[in-house]
């Protein structure tokens, strides 16, 4: 079996199993669920060729194209329908037998395995934000869904599902606020065969970071704009053929600007940090990059929604490691045996444990709360501050009592613990590179 079809028959294993079940017509979901299988099938093995890459308009568009917004339920309901179990079993199967295995590995290399993104992309990660019109799988947006996907891969590694997750944050962008013209030009490539690397930059190297008061300046110039600054920690960056990036406009606020990789004066720099070392982030370096006055996505609410649904998707991106550990902790402290019996009997590992069990639960029902509200339209950006305020402070105790639970163990690269933690940390320092 060749490198395309062993990617193909791994990636889309799962899909393809639910493709055969006769839950898909009861609920109808079978053209849905078809579309992404044949998808996959259809990208095979994909060839790199970020640098010889054009984006240009692949058809004209009378207005841009969007994503129906879900029906707003009249029961507060947080079971996952059924359209949302088939995708959290289908990637949480490619998270828990293809990211988990490499993580370690990734982490030290601080790269993620090519075939490994290769299959992300098979699997249809990147068009989920994407409107039917050009080429989406899904007819209504829902960042529910997005939550629990992102949830789901993060139980596999935090690490490499930031690298997975990249692309499609810029997609979902161009889906929820470009505009005809910009999503005639990039949207098709993010649901075609080659589906470009590409990074949302908003972070900036610096204490305390405010996204909404950015160093990165675009000043009006002529007939476009021209953006000077500095971000950090943006994923793939030195692979990636398009950015979105965040800059402050004069006097206007803080705004979105699409940047392509090949534009004059734009410069990445290597940036291995703590964790999420899989990701291979770096510096991109803005010197005077000129871009066009339609290069600017959306508008000031675009942006703040920008961020408050990146936050999201950092809260969902630390439940999923966070619960990876918890189901990790569990059977190690009923097999670990101290004084003759297991450290579970121990009334201090006992606690602890359901306290950690607790706090995830409660991080959880608050990043769903505040997703629910995104797709209903109403106003989210408490529940959104909430949700990170809690998957900052609760990630970051997981993966401390982790190792500290295993003792000696988690101190060492032998087990996995150490690697929660650094990667833990993120959830109250990155702003941006994700969205739901």
């Amino acid at each position: 079996m060749n490198l395309a079809e062993q990617g193909t028959s791994v990636g889309l294993r799962a899909l393809s199993r639910l493709a055969s079940s006769d839950l898909l017509d009861r609920v109808g979901l079978r053209e849905v669920t078809e579309r992404l299988v044949h998808r996959g099938t259809r990208n095979g093995f994909r060839a790199a060729n970020a640098a010889g890459r054009r984006f240009a308009s692949a058809q004209k568009l009378a207005g841009p194209a969007r994503q129906k917004r879900g029906k707003r339920p009249d029961l507060f309901d947080l079971e996952p329908s059924d359209e949302q179990k088939m995708m959290i079993e289908a990637f949480g199967d490619f998270a828990a037998t293809k990211l988990r295995p490499v993580a370690q590995q990734a982490d030290a290399d601080c790269a993620a395995p090519a075939d490994v993104l290769d299959q992300s992309a098979e699997l249809g990660i990147a068009v989920l934000g994407v409107p039917e019109e050009l080429g989406g799988a899904v007819e209504e947006r829902s960042a529910v869904t997005s939550a629990l996907i992102t949830e789901a891969l993060a139980g596999g590694d935090m690490g490499l599902g930031f690298a997975a997750l990249a692309p499609a944050a810029v997609s979902t962008a161009l889906g929820l606020w470009g505009d005809a013209d910009q999503q005639a030009t990039y949207l098709p490539a993010f649901s075609g065969e080659d589906v470009p690397a590409a990074a949302l930059a908003v972070q900036e190297p610096g204490v305390l970071f405010d996204p909404f008061d950015l160093d990165t300046t675009a000043r009006a110039d002529g007939d476009g704009f021209v953006i000077d600054g500095l971000k950090s920690l943006v994923p793939r960056a030195a692979d990636a053929e398009l950015f979105v990036v965040a800059a402050a406009v004069d006097d206007d606020g803080p705004a979105l600007f699409i940047v392509e990789a090949g534009s004059e004066g734009l410069a990445v720099q290597p940036e291995p940090a703590i964790g999420l070392r899989a990701a291979t982030t770096a510096r991109l370096r803005l010197d005077a990059v000129r871009v066009p006055a339609g290069a600017r996505l959306g508008d000031g609410d675009s942006y703040r929604d920008c961020i408050r649904l990146g936050r999201i998707a950092w809260s969902a991106m630390t439940l999923g490691t966070a619960q990876g550990a918890l189901d990790f902790l569990i059977p190690y402290v009923n097999e670990r045996k101290a004084f003759g019996e297991p450290i579970s009997h121990r009334q201090a590992v006992a606690f602890n444990m359901s306290d950690l069990a607790i706090e995830i639960e409660g991080t959880r029902l608050a990043t769903y709360r505040a997703a629910s509200l995104a797709d209903q339209g109403r106003d989210f950006s408490r529940a959104a501050a909430v949700a990170r305020r809690l998957a900052a402070t609760y990630g970051m105790k997981v993966g401390s009592d982790a190792v500290g639970l295993l003792g000696g163990h988690g101190y060492v690269k032998e087990y996995p613990v150490e690697r929660w933690y650094r990667d833990l940390r993120a959830a109250g320092v990155i702003e941006g590179g994700l969205l739901v």
